[in-house]
């Protein structure tokens, strides 16, 4: 349960900080052309808001929602009536201040449904389907009477500070962690491969040295991605390292190994640590020791140590160790569940770690790269969504906060911000109607033919993409129960 909380906190973290970064990118240029924003949302709110403030009336409403009254009159209309349960006055009443600044006229909310965000601006189609105030006549302040110029840079705003957000997060990351990788070459225990890999050709401890004959750039953060789509990839084997071999890779190697995985470094047993009172120490394992055998089968890895404690668990059983030059060999009984009680160096503490430093302005191209790298990598992955087993491969909030660790981790939790931020840039960009690229797409068409389409057409064509995403959600969340739940 620990374990998912935390998951589940990065999540809602990262989409938090980018859903605000994305609308404060429309809001910002909507406000820079005078347009006049209504709404300003973290989260949805259909039925009810967690927290609301408005700053022209100076109130704090929390858990507001609307409830329907009917009038005095018999054959009136009902009217929504705004209900909270907590309002506080945290400033003056400006209501009636005809010169109160632009941003006092926005309300700011939380809502209670974590699926995105949105401003809502006065004079637009769009998820609000305000349809009241579009058949009013139109004001100054509002987006349709603004040149399609101006809303094109409304629409793309949130895109753009993506994108932005991600080239400062990846030049952040540079400038204070550096890049640190283990390269390939130096991992002289080779990688263990899933199953699926090694149908490809891999073998266990393979060492891989090139892609279609080039070294691989392990600071370019698509590498392994770039590996995947090579033709060849070149690993050395064989129990003294002198067999190369060139493993030839199927053309859908990312759709097949998108959900077993591909491969991680082989972890020799050394030693960290030992727990008083348990096997290792009775034992006289220290600190540094490397563990080399379990009851005569070899352990090069912690691959094979596992399966040999388990077949020796509460047996006394000789312990191969490596000491220095010296080769001991030790007596230990694995506890019932094949432990020995010791903790195991990481892979960063065995094999020797490349460590590239840059400056505050070294960063900043650092980052550049990084974005644009990722974001074409990105972009190129897309075909293999519409591949056989694309469909299936698609994820939803289960398969993006999986991806986050067990453990709360400041640079991975920024590694997966900046990543998430190219893909909500991109994917909002894609000329869908109820996406930011619906709206541009009908805009590019205003500015080419001189006619823009009608708000009727506009409206029908939100519905539609709205309907499309909430279908598209549902299979991806689905895909998740199925993977995570049933299968």
């Amino acid at each position: 349960m620990e374990t998912f909380l935390i998951k589940a906190l990065q999540l809602v973290a990262a989409l938090s900080l980018l859903v605000v970064i994305h609308e404060f990118g429309h809001y910002i240029w909507a406000r820079i052309f005078k347009i006049r924003v209504e709404k300003f949302y973290l989260f949805f709110n259909p039925w009810f808001s967690l927290m609301q403030y408005d700053p022209e009336k100076g109130t704090l409403r929390l858990g507001t929602w609307t409830k329907k009254t009917r009038s005095a009159d018999p054959d009136g209309e009902p009217t929504e009536t705004p209900r909270e349960l907590l309002k506080l006055r945290v400033g003056r009443d400006r209501s009636g201040d005809a010169h109160v600044s632009g941003w006092r006229k926005t309300v700011y909310g939380i809502g209670w449904l974590p699926l995105g965000g949105y401003v809502k601006i006065a004079g637009m189609i769009d998820e609000s389907m305000d349809k009241d105030q579009m058949a009013q006549p139109a004001k100054p302040d509002e987006f349709r009477t603004k040149p399609a110029w101006q809303r094109l840079l409304v629409m793309t705003g949130g895109v753009i500070n993506n994108f932005i957000l991600a080239i400062i997060i990846y030049a952040g990351i540079a400038w204070y962690w550096g890049e640190k990788t283990i390269p390939y070459d130096k991992i002289y225990e080779g990688m263990d491969f899933t199953p699926e890999a090694q149908a490809m050709g891999f073998r266990i401890g393979d060492i891989i040295i090139a892609a279609d004959g080039r070294p691989i750039d392990q600071t370019d953060r698509s590498h392994l991605y770039k590996m995947l789509e090579s033709r060849t990839v070149t690993v050395v084997r064989g129990p003294q390292r002198r067999d190369t071999v060139e493993v030839s890779m199927p053309r859908d190697a990312v759709d097949r190994l998108s959900e077993s995985g591909f491969m991680q470094p082989r972890i020799p047993v050394f030693v960290k640590s030992v727990v008083n009172g348990e096997p290792a120490a009775e034992a006289g394992l220290r600190e540094g020791d490397r563990i080399i055998s379990i009851g005569g089968t070899p352990t090069p890895a912690y691959t094979e140590l596992v399966p040999a404690l388990t077949a020796h668990a509460g047996k006394a059983t000789e312990i191969g160790v490596l000491r220095g030059a010296d080769t001991l060999a030790l007596k230990a009984t694995p506890t019932d569940g094949g432990k020995l009680g010791f903790e195991l160096q990481r892979p960063q503490d065995v094999y020797e770690v490349q460590v590239t430093k840059y400056g505050f302005f070294e960063a900043i191209p650092v980052g550049v790269k990084d974005g644009t790298d990722f974001l074409v990598t990105y972009v190129g992955s897309l075909k293999h969504l519409f591949s056989k087993d694309g469909a299936k491969n698609l994820g939803g909030f289960g398969a993006i906060g999986s991806m986050f660790p067990a453990k709360w981790n400041w640079l991975t939790f920024w590694e997966m911000t900046a990543f998430l931020s190219i893909i909500l840039a991109f994917m909002n960009i894609i000329p869908i109607p109820a996406l930011d690229g619906g709206h541009v797409m009908f805009l590019l068409w205003e500015i080419i033919s001189g006619k823009a389409p009608s708000e009727k057409f506009l409206e029908y064509a939100q519905t539609a993409g709205m309907i499309f995403l909430l279908l598209l959600l549902v299979v991806a969340n689905f895909n998740d129960i199925y993977r995570f739940i049933i299968k």
